[in-house]
């Protein structure tokens, strides 16, 4: 009989294993040389046999020896070294050992653990019921973080928000987590026993809180991270990628990307791996290099099996003399640094686009249609009645190849936009939404040149904005880049000579449709008034003449 209750793990290691004995080899030595040896585990008796001391346990932490019988079942008056705190009298532990075996408390402790053993193998002990208890409740605490769990990961996969205004079961906007549980306990009966206990005020500790979401949340994270981790340590060499973007608390934050060729598998394949999101307080060079380093060192990758570098076309990462790309080289002359391709062609289009006052002009027009119906629901859903197809969009700040997206809408759908903005300027709406509507379907839609600028631009982004997503593609090839960018080249040279002239017939094609005139309009010639000295010969310049 126990008079206490064992560990699970420990009673599956007694009845599996017995005692747990050292394996260490070369044992710590004392002042005089002497030591402790897997010797004394063995029992010479006087008539040649041999006896296995199972009850002999070495302790490394402390260097000591324990009798693992007297240690588990020893009584209260019980002061023997063994069964208390160890013993390391290397130069009498023979002595003590031989004494201790013959002992009536060793004897006593011995006759205890074999009935322990052989109830343990039979399952029969005293405590069977209660480890039966602590197996179901074990079991029940497994389940219901089973599926804790796996909620978590679903919102986390789809990139969902998981609380409310409250965190309380069955009340209302209490979030998705908790409304995906309260789901769960219509199909598992576990967690609808686990939610009426929580109702019933039975348990206390429940664990859907937000602590635990955000606790599981980082265990999940560190797991994922220590896989990729592992992975990246395994192909040796990677290459480092940085960018830096305030988020929606106006907080700095920088993305570090690690890049690796993967040659596990048949097929050799290029792969990326996000690691994490780090809070960057300034994007100073030194500041973003110290980032990066440290990094590196928390999750103990060697800064010397980097082999290329990539980030944007910022003086602060791109810099020669003391931008993050020549730091690195200085530690690391194998880190090749290759700009972002993708950045570098977006801020050349933006810089294009920028010296032409037209192309200014042509993508506020689009801006504004946008903004106006944009305003209220009752503009909005005058668009919508007038078009069935694809929606309007704004300008994006960042990636301008992405205008292709908002000068679509107005491309295929033009004459349905100009029939919602002359709807829009015909209801009894204010003076200035009158007045900016039929402005805009007057002078803008209506006027050939902005529909043949309408289609040269949507002609140009649609070619750069597909080489464009071809760059950022995770398999993209340095050759492929390559192949890619003389496409394009070749592409406007060859729009150059004669893409302006299919523009102009499909642009004719969509002033006929819109019954619209495909001319351009003539500025009217403005002349100034001749003073008495000038010469009557002189010739009046028109103003703004084409």
């Amino acid at each position: 009989m126990v008079p206490f209750l064992i560990d699970q793990n420990f009673r599956d290691l007694l009845v599996e294993r017995g005692p747990i004995r050292s394996n260490v080899v070369d044992f710590p030595r004392d002042d005089k040389d002497r030591h402790f040896s897997s010797t004394y585990y063995i029992r010479n008796l006087s008539n040649g046999e041999k006896q296995d001391r199972k009850w002999l346990v070495y302790l490394d932490a402390s260097n000591k020896v324990f009798c693992f019988w007297c240690k588990l079942f020893k009584e209260d008056g019980n002061k023997t070294q063994l069964a208390t705190n160890g013993f390391k009298d290397w130069k009498n532990l023979s002595h003590r050992l031989r004494s201790h075996e013959t002992s009536n408390e060793h004897i006593t402790c011995m006759s205890k653990w074999i009935e322990l053993e052989k109830r343990l193998q039979k399952n029969e002990t005293i405590d069977k019921g209660v480890q039966e208890q602590i197996n179901r409740v074990r079991e029940h605490w497994k389940n219901v973080f089973l599926w804790i769990i796996v909620v978590v990961r679903t919102l986390a996969k789809n990139n969902l928000a998981f609380r409310g205004d409250n965190e309380k079961i069955y009340q209302e906007r209490n979030g998705n987590f908790l409304s995906l549980i309260e789901m769960i306990t219509q199909f598992d009966s576990v967690m609808q026993d686990h939610l009426h206990r929580i109702e019933r005020n039975e348990i206390h500790y429940h664990y859907p809180c937000h602590k635990i979401q955000n606790e599981l949340i980082q265990m999940l994270a560190g797991e994922i991270k220590s896989t990729i981790v592992k992975r990246i340590k395994e192909v040796k060499y990677f290459s480092v990628i940085l960018d830096c973007t305030p988020d929606v608390s106006h907080e700095e934050q920088m993305s570090p990307v690690v890049r690796c060729v993967d040659v596990s598998t048949n097929q050799v394949q290029v792969e990326e791996f996000f690691l994490e999101f780090l809070k960057v307080d300034d994007t100073l060079r030194l500041t973003l290099f110290n980032i990066l380093k440290d990094v590196l060192c928390t999750l103990q990758l060697d800064i010397g099996d980097i082999r290329g570098q990539g980030y944007d076309n910022g003086s602060n990462m791109k810099g020669k003399h003391k931008g993050v790309q020549k730091r690195l080289l200085e530690i690391n002359f194998r880190a090749f640094y290759t700009p972002c391709g993708c950045h570098s062609l977006n801020l050349a289009l933006c810089d294009m686009a920028n010296s032409c006052p037209k192309a200014i002009s042509f993508f506020g027009v689009l801006q504004c249609i946008y903004l106006l119906f944009l305003s209220s629901t009752k503009q909005w859903k005058v668009f919508k009645n007038h078009v069935e197809g694809l929606t309007l969009k704004p300008l994006s700040q960042t990636r301008w190849e992405s205008h292709v997206e908002s000068i679509k809408a107005i491309r295929y759908q033009a004459p349905q936009i100009r029939d919602a903005l002359n709807h829009l300027a015909n209801l009894g709406e204010p003076h200035n939404t009158k007045s900016e509507a039929e402005s805009l379907a007057t002078y803008e839609i209506e006027n050939f040149e902005f529909l043949l600028g309408m289609i040269i631009w949507h002609n140009l982004l649609f070619v750069v904005n597909s080489v464009s997503k071809i760059f950022q593609r995770e398999d993209m090839h340095i050759d492929v880049a390559i192949i890619q960018l003389k496409r394009l080249i070749t592409f406007l040279e060859k729009y150059r000579e004669t893409g302006f002239l299919d523009a102009m017939i499909e642009a004719k094609e969509v002033a006929t449709l819109m019954e619209i005139d495909p001319v351009f309009c003539e500025k009217r010639v403005i002349c100034r008034k001749k003073q008495f000295d000038e010469n009557v010969s002189e010739e009046v310049t028109p103003l703004l003449q084409k």
